[in-house]
C-alpha cells in the first residue's frame, strides 16, 4: 500500500487522510496493512518482539469507522488511524500487563482517559506494546515478553521504557503510537529508533489509567515518524480531567487552540538557541564520540535554518540530577498506591512483586525501588529532593532569560544505543546510563527528542530541544522548523518497505 508513491511505512496522517477521504484506501485496508507487517517482522524476520498483545476488534472497529465515512462523516481529527500503545496504558477490551508477567491476564474496567481520548478521536488501537515491568529501565526487557530488539541494530537495544513503541514505530507498525514518560520513557526510544518523541509539562495530559513511577513527574506522550504527526495526536490528548488532579496544569497553560499553529514556514528565523556543552559526552569515549560527531552537523542546520546558537553550561548539572532524583525516595509508594487501587490484582505491592522473583533480573531500578521508603513523607531525605526541583527548575530558566534563549538542545543520550551484550554484562545499567532526558523531567519543563541523523554505523540519534514550562509551542516550532531543514527519518534496514 502506498499514498502518491509514498509506502505506508512513511506515510503520515495528513496524507493517510487524504487519500481516505478520496476513497483510495478504508481504514480496514489499513488496519489490514499494519498486521501483515507486524506479522512478518515482529515474531518472524527479524523478530523485534515489540508487541505483546493484538486488538481482536481491529477490524470491526475499522469496518464502523469505514461506514461512518461512507456517511458523509468523520468521527474526529485522527479517523481511521491505526495506533499502537504501551501496555501499562489501561484498555478495557485488551489486558494491561504494565510489562510484568504476573499481571498477564489482567483486565482493566475501562480505558484510561488518553486512551479514550483517541477511541473519541477515531483512533483504532491496533496493539500494545512491550515495556519493561512497572517501566524501570531505559532498556527493553520485560517479564511478561522477553527483550525487544533495535530495528536499526538487532543487536542493539530500541531504548525504554516505552520500548515496543518505539520498535513498532520505526518498522511501521502503526501510523503512530503511545509511549508514557517520567525520566526519558519516550524520549530515550525516540531517540534509539529515529522517531519524533514529546514529554509534556507534567498536567497537560492525563495519566488516569497508567501506572506511575514518580507520580508528579509522569506524562504520556505520541512518537510518531515526523513533528506534524506528533503534534495532531498530542492535540487530542492534552486536557483537563476531573480524575487526575494534576491536570489544574491544563488551565495554567493557556494552551492554542491546536498546536498544530506552530509548525509555521521559516520556523528557526530569529530565534536564539542554547548548546549546553556540559550535557555532552566525552569525545573520547567510544560510544560518547559518534554521538558528537552527528550533533555537530545538527548544529549547523540549526544555524542553516536561521537559528543562533549560543554555548552555555547549566551549572553543576551531574548535581542537580542526583539531589533531585526521586526514583528510590517516592516510587514504592505511588506505585503501591496504584495497584492498591485495582479491583483483584495479583499482587499489592511492589514488595510483593520483588519477593515473588517474578520480575525480569535486569531490572536493577525496580530492585532498588523496593528497597525505598514505605512512607516517602516521613523519610528526611524527600523534601529537600522535591526542593531541589523547583531551584533546578528556576536555575535553568534564568539560564535562557539571561541568554535570551527560546529554547536549549543538547544530545537526548550521550551515547549510541548499546549493545544487549553490554547491557547484559553490566556495562550500562538503569542507575548509571548516561541519558540527558532527566534535565527535563527533573525541571518538570517539557522536552522532544528528534531525529538529528545516523552514524557511519547506521545508528540513530536524537537530538532533545528543552522549553520553558508550558512552551509547548516554542518546543513544536523549533522541532518543526529543525525538521524542515534536513529531514534525517531513514528507515530500519532490518524491515524492508512492502
Amino acid at each position: 500500500m502506498n499514498f502518491d508513491g509514498i509506502p505506508l511505512e512513511h506515510a503520515s496522517i495528513a496524507q493517510i487522510h487524504a487519500a481516505m477521504f478520496r476513497g483510495l484506501c478504508s481504514a480496514e485496508q489499513l488496519v489490514d496493512a499494519y498486521l501483515a507487517r507486524i506479522d512478518a517482522c515482529d515474531q518472524r524476520g527479524p523478530a523485534l518482539n515489540a508487541v505483546v498483545t493484538l486488538n481482536p476488534q481491529a477490524r470491526e472497529q475499522a469496518r464502523a469507522l469505514d461506514a461512518v465515512l461512507r456517511s458523509g462523516r468523520t468521527v474526529g481529527p485522527l479517523h481511521g488511524i491505526p495506533m499502537v500503545i504501551k501496555d501499562c496504558l489501561e484498555t478495557a477490551d485488551m489486558p494491561t500487563s504494565f510489562g510484568s508477567e504476573i499481571f498477564a491476564n489482567h483486565h482493566a474496567q475501562e480505558d484510561a482517559t488518553v486512551v479514550a481520548r483517541l477511541r473519541a478521536a477515531g483512533a483504532i488501537i491496533l496493539a500494545k506494546t512491550t515495556l519493561p515491568d512497572w517501566a524501570t529501565s531505559w532498556f527493553g526487557y520485560s517479564s511478561r515478553s522477553g527483550e525487544t530488539r533495535n530495528p536499526y541494530d538487532l543487536a542493539r537495544d530500541p531504548g525504554g521504557s516505552s520500548s515496543g513503541t518505539g520498535a513498532g514505530i520505526a518498522a511501521g507498525y502503526a501510523t503512530i503510537g503511545l509511549g508514557t514518560d517520567c525520566g526519558g520513557s519516550v524520549r530515550v526510544p525516540a531517540s534509539f529508533c529515529n522517531l519524533v518523541g514529546i514529554r509534556s509539562t507534567p498536567g497537560l495530559i492525563s495519566r488516569k489509567g497508567c501506572n506511575p513511577l514518580v507520580g508528579f513527574q509522569d506524562t504520556i506522550g505520541p512518537m510518531g515518524r515526523s513533528v506534524a504527526d506528533v503534534a495532531r495526536v498530542f492535540d487530542v490528548m492534552v486536557g483537563h480531567d476531573p480524575g487526575d488532579p494534576l491536570t489544574y496544569a491544563w488551565s495554567v497553560a493557556r494552551a492554542p487552540q491546536s498546536y498544530l499553529d506552530s509548525l509555521v514556514p521559516d520556523a528557526l528565523k530569529g530565534l536564539r538557541i542554547g548548546v549546553v556543552r556540559n550535557a555532552f559526552g566525552a569525545d573520547s569515549h567510544p560510544d560518547a564520540a559518534p554521538v558528537n560527531a552527528v550533533m555537530k552537523t545538527a548544529l549547523a542546520e540549526l544555524q542553516a535554518g536561521g537559528a543562533t546558537l549560543v554555548d552555555v553550561e547549566i551549572p553543576n548539572l551531574m548535581d542537580w540530577l542526583v539531589r533531585t532524583s526521586l526514583y528510590v525516595i517516592k516510587s514504592k509508594y505511588d506505585i503501591d498506591q496504584f495497584l492498591g487501587s485495582l479491583p483483584d490484582a495479583p499482587a499489592r505491592s511492589v514488595a510483593a512483586i520483588v519477593e515473588s522473583g517474578r520480575y525480569h533480573p535486569m531490572l536493577d531500578l525496580l530492585e532498588g525501588i523496593a528497597q525505598g521508603p514505605d512512607d516517602p513523607f516521613s523519610d528526611p531525605a524527600y523534601y529537600p529532593a522535591y526542593a531541589a526541583r523547583e531551584e533546578f527548575m528556576k536555575t535553568v530558566v534564568n539560564l535562557m532569560a539571561v541568554n535570551d534563549l527560546a529554547t536549549l538542545v543538547y544530545p537526548t543520550v550521550q551515547v549510541v544505543p548499546p549493545t544487549r551484550q553490554d547491557c547484559d554484562s553490566g556495562v550500562w545499567g538503569t542507575l548509571n546510563f548516561p541519558t540527558n532526558t532527566l534535565i527535563g523531567s527533573q525541571t518538570w519543563m517539557p522536552a522532544i527528542s528528534v531525529p538529528a541523523g545516523l552514524t557511519p554505523a547506521g545508528l540513530p540519534v536524537g537530538m532533545e530541544i528543552l522549553a520553558r514550562p508550558y512552551d509547548e509551542p516554542g518546543l513544536f516550532r523549533v522541532a518543526y522548523g529543525f525538521e524542515q531543514v534536513v529531514g534525517h527519518r531513514a528507515h530500519p534496514p532490518s524491515c524492508p518497505l512492502t
